[in-house]
């Protein structure tokens, strides 16, 4: 027999959809507060928000007339046609939560609206309401929520221990910190005050309650990000690849306010980082999206955790680009942090008890230009040996890493009589260790480049640069060069010929084994063809679905870069060092190599004497 629900089970059936655990019940009536204009929240809740829920603001309050259309279902002053529901700009509107949240606890309401000298209240209690009645009140709006499913005993069941609610509250009010920083919050647990953050009247403000909610380390390994493109703007903060995490708990997106969990935001930047992020790791961000409320829908779910995009293409596209231009710019500078983070702390050289003498740019200056021998720390060698190893000239083929590129002048950090104007972010070169690491000595302490990683990621830009063009700069050969294949890896091969003829190769079948290279790009004239080409092959194979940089195109000249780079045990010169550092210092997002990994640090004097305890 068909029958119409009584209205305390439509309102409970409601409750559901809209009310999860104590922390839903938070999030609804902080934003009510929100969308009423107030400058302060404070939120106190006991037993994880089960025993008490308390929301006080100072917005505009409620007259005694409006407190019982307050908590009836569907009562808004939000909306009032379908054209403002296309272009809602509050964070609450569909008029359910306040009586939702009555029909599953005893909930308590008392306001005052600026206008008048005395506030009222009114009480629900699983439903039954009673009468307006006056009540001492500033102007402002508080809510009381006590004994949350008290009268749903299978809902209350399915709520965790209180460390875990009050987790899951604390998390939710550090997001609604973080979209308004115009509005003070605090958070009590109890008697103890897990947030309190005061109005922010500027970016120092904005930045310190960043550290407190999200740590001074995000903050000191983050870039800002500022971007528009007609109605749509993206801010924020992108965490540099190296303050990536091993969990996604660092991502926040707020849409025109309203904080969103959105799959398609979430690719966008998740692509943005796609060749500078380690695999398994996840980068930190905190980014706002503004735009036309008319071009997003949050209507799309009682939680209003998810939006629809009118033109999510557009959107997805704005958001990647976005983001990759602010990653481009992760190349070693002189202010910029290093790469890779040392494990111990970084004391401010000001507070050391002494003051270091000398130039040591001036000693490694001189050292480079006097010095074209490799200083090759090695195995079995007598430390500070010199290691003088002859060089055919560009016989570094992959990057044609000579000396001319370290012309005094050519790259403005030398003058023409050999006098240092401005000292280049990495360094001068000085040593090769064990033939992975190359040192580099600057004004105030030491440079550490792993010279794989660094050619690696120098290469990847350059073969991108080149593939962006109609017709990648390559050179045919006189002669075919025939490389013996297994009829898979031949197969595989022909498959993916249009990311070889991309990148400069022109390539055929010579039998059912045999591949023979007509054309090659110009970066790696005079290399070991025939070997690249066999690890780039074999590479893909082992990747195939899984590498770290996305797409065809990406993924197989992030491996012809990555096999075609310097190798470990590789001697250079000190030209050579030079010219590679030169390079990193000119490439875009030179910090990390194809994979994520970092390919350079630094470490300081201040650092170098704590090591040794001078000054102590």
């Amino acid at each position: 027999m068909i029958r119409i629900l009584p209205n305390e089970l439509v309102d409970q059936i409601a409750a559901g959809e809209v009310i999860e655990r104590p922390a839903s019940v938070v999030k609804e009536l902080a934003e009510n507060s929100l969308d009423a204009g107030a400058g302060r929240i404070e939120i106190d809740i006991e037993r994880g928000g089960v025993g008490l829920i308390r929301v006080r603001d100072d917005g505009a309050g409620m007259s005694a007339e409006e407190l019982p259309l307050a908590i009836s279902r569907h009562a808004t002053s939000k909306i009032a046609s379908l054209e403002d529901l296309e272009a809602v700009a509050t964070l609450g509107f569909r008029g359910e939560a306040l009586p939702s949240i009555g029909s599953v606890a005893r909930m308590r309401i008392a306001s005052r609206s600026r206008d008048v000298e005395q506030g009222a209240e009114i009480v629900v209690d699983g439903g039954s309401v009673s009468g307006v009645r006056p009540s001492a009140h500033p102007p402002g709006t508080t809510l009381e929520i006590r004994d949350l499913f008290f009268n749903v005993p299978a809902r209350r069941k399915f709520v965790r221990s209180d460390a875990t609610e009050t987790g899951h509250v604390a998390r939710l009010v550090e997001r609604l910190a973080l979209s308004r920083f115009d509005v003070g919050f605090r958070l009590r647990n109890g008697e103890r005050v897990l947030l309190d953050t005061r109005a922010a009247t500027g970016a120092a403000d904005e930045e310190s309650r960043l550290a407190a909610i999200l740590g001074q380390d995000f903050l000191s390994r983050a870039v800002k990000i500022h971007h528009q493109a007609g109605p749509v703007q993206i801010s924020g903060w992108i965490g540099l690849p190296t303050a990536s995490r091993a969990q996604p708990d660092q991502q926040f997106w707020f849409v025109n306010g309203r904080s969103v969990r959105d799959r398609l935001l979430m690719n966008a930047v998740r692509l943005g980082y796609r060749d500078v992020l380690y695999h398994g790791r996840h980068a930190a961000y905190v980014l706002y999206l503004t735009l036309d409320p008319q071009l997003v829908d949050v209507n799309a779910h009682p939680s209003k955790l998810e939006v629809r995009f009118r033109d999510s293409r557009q959107i997805h596209e704005f958001v990647f680009r976005a983001v990759e231009r602010a990653l481009a710019q992760t190349r070693p500078t002189q202010s910029a942090a290093p790469a890779a983070v040392a494990a111990f702390g970084h004391p401010d050289p000001q507070a050391l008890p002494f003051a270091h003498t000398g130039s040591p740019w001036a000693v490694a200056e001189s050292l480079a230009a006097a010095s074209s021998t490799s200083f090759a720390v090695t195995p079995g060698r007598e430390p500070g040996a010199l290691a003088a190893q002859s060089r055919a000239p560009g016989s570094l083929a992959p990057d044609a890493l000579t000396a001319e590129s370290l012309a005094p002048g050519s790259l403005a950090w030398g003058s023409a009589d050999g006098a240092v104007t401005a000292e280049p972010p990495l360094g001068v070169a000085l040593a090769q260790l064990h033939g992975i690491y190359i040192l580099a000595q600057t004004r105030d302490g030491l440079v550490l480049v792993d010279m794989h990683a660094a050619h690696e990621r120098v290469l990847y830009e350059k073969f991108k640069a080149a593939g962006a063009g109609s017709v990648p700069a390559s050179q045919q050969l006189l002669e075919p060069l025939v490389i013996e294949l297994k009829g898979h890896e031949l197969d595989a091969v022909l498959e993916g010929r249009a990311e070889w003829e991309q990148a400069g190769f022109e390539i055929d079948a010579l039998g059912s084994n045999r591949l023979a290279v007509r054309r090659i790009p110009a970066l790696l004239i005079g290399a070991n063809i025939a070997r690249i080409v066999a690890d780039v092959v074999r590479q893909l194979e082992l990747d195939a679905g899984g590498h770290d940089v996305q797409g065809a195109a990406d993924r197989f000249l992030g491996t012809l870069a990555c096999r075609s780079a310097i190798h470990a045990h590789r001697r250079l010169t000190l030209p050579e060092m030079n010219a590679l550092l030169r390079q990193m210092e000119l490439t875009d997002r030179a910090n990390q190599c194809n994979h994520g990994r970092p390919t350079w640090t630094r470490l300081s004097l201040a650092e170098l004497d704590q090591l040794f305890l001078r000054g102590r």
